[in-house]
């Protein structure tokens, strides 16, 4: 392919966007879109098939925050199909996209976070306010009544991701920057055959729900080599939350996460919250989770249903980590009824989330804050089949102050720090932790 150069000057505003568009339009099939060294002031971007596109060393593609400009489109949104803003940088239904280069996307969240924010300090007692919000509330019919994550879907404020695939196939991703996301980092969903390689995510740690890759109801794809630093999780696998994504989903599985490094986020390879369709073969290997909350992080309650299983994580080194392994099935966040937190047996119903078959070998766990294992399934619903193998944990001398071991509602926290087991059947063979029991069955 030909190799072009992107030459624009900008708008009256000081947007790139519409000319960046309109270069990429015109290169599809054809040519090699290269951005140089600079920085791009632009709004939302959208690929056509068949680009490839390079952001070079030292380019920066810098979204503007106005809030007005990403208007709405349908996609999902904490695990529910509805219309929220436009993605800064959307790959929409489209196939054979290459976007490389050691470039920066660059979302300049402050704003969006210090909105957000203000709306959860102030008591979430306001609901839709501004013009862009009544706006979602009005094309999101029953938003009332619909699952969150935390995100803050009753303001109908619904922040975009920085980088978003949806509907799509044979996209790659590689080496780029990606950081300051006003919302989830790099967000792939209902998409098939993607690769995401070296690519860098940076997000400060306060920085409210800014999770580094959320892989959604995806099949075939590939996360290899990636750093991720982030304000929540690192690298997540969903399937979409409540009734309304299981008739429009579809189950998560056949991932491959090799070779990652994860730091300073609420869990290092996280399964849920948003389960409804359910998880199916997800390989994570070869990687390092340095300072993470959570290492290995499957989080689900009732009301969130999908099955989970096969799940396989081998030779995974973590240090400075509140807990190594937590399988949660009372994960608090969202805020559903009470009952959902209930330690007595409920009716089991679509709805209700099952777990089975992870198999969790030759982690190497150093300065575990915590306690060495968190695992609580529901009495209708226990989790089975959980193996723990040829593991070293090594706890650190004392529990520190104000630490939470797993986000969860219902369940009596103590000062035991070794694996802690409730409602699931779990096996553990060859595996040192360094508190007497090593396991306790509750």
């Amino acid at each position: 392919m030909d190799r072009v150069v992107f030459k624009g000057s900008g708008d009256r505003f000081g947007n790139y966007g519409p000319e960046i568009n309109k270069a990429l339009k015109e290169c599809a099939g054809k040519s090699v879109l290269y951005i140089e060294k600079g920085v791009y002031p632009t709004g939302p971007i959208d690929i056509p098939s068949h680009t490839r596109l390079v952001l070079e060393e030292g380019a920066e593609l810098s979204f503007i925050d106005d809030f007005s400009i990403y208007g709405p489109v349908e996609t999902w949104w904490e695990g529910v199909p509805c219309y929220a803003m436009h993605p800064c940088f959307f790959i929409s239904e489209v196939e054979d996209v290459v976007v490389e280069g050691a470039g920066v996307l660059r979302g300049n969240g402050k704003k969006w976070w210090d909105y957000i924010l203000n709306w959860k300090n102030t008591g979430r007692v306001a609901g839709p306010e501004t013009k862009e919000e009544l706006l979602f509330a009005s094309l999101n019919k029953g938003y009332e009544d619909q699952p969150g994550g935390g995100g803050g879907r009753p303001k109908q404020f619904l922040r975009p991701p920085l980088l978003q695939i949806y509907k799509s196939k044979d996209v790659v991703i590689r080496g780029i920057t990606v950081t300051e996301s006003p919302f989830w980092t790099i967000h792939p969903l209902l998409s098939d055959n993607l690769l995401i390689e070296n690519v860098h995510v940076k997000n400060p740690y306060d920085s409210p729900n800014t999770d580094g890759i959320d892989i959604e109801m995806c099949q075939g794809v590939t996360v290899k080599g990636c750093t991720v630093d982030v304000g929540d999780d690192g690298i997540a696998v969903k399937s979409g939350s409540g009734a309304l994504a299981r008739e429009k989903g579809r189950v998560a599985k056949d991932i491959m996460i090799e070779g990652c490094k994860v730091l300073s986020a609420h869990g290092g390879l996280v399964v849920g919250s948003e389960t409804a369709n359910g998880v199916d073969n997800i390989t994570v290997k070869d990687c390092f989770f340095d300072g993470t909350d959570r290492g290995v992080r499957i989080k689900t309650r009732r009301g969130r249903g999908g099955k989970i299983r096969g799940i396989n994580v081998s030779d995974i080194t973590m240090d400075n980590v509140i807990c190594p392994i937590s399988i949660n099935m009372y994960y608090r966040c969202g805020d559903p009824d009470p009952i959902a937190f209930s330690l007595l047996p409920q009716p089991i119903n679509d709805l209700t989330p099952e777990i089975s078959d992870v198999s969790i070998k030759g982690l190497k766990v150093t300065n575990a804050r915590a306690s060495a294992s968190f695992i609580v399934g529901l009495p209708e619903a226990p989790i089975k089949n959980v193996k723990i193998e040829d593991c070293d944990i090594q706890l650190s001398d004392k529990i520190e102050e104000g630490l939470e071991i797993e986000m969860c509602r219902g369940i009596v926290m103590n000062d035991y720090r070794g694996i802690r087991v409730i409602n699931s059947e779990v096996e553990v063979k060859n595996t040192k932790v360094n508190v007497e029991p090593a396991v306790s069955f509750e």
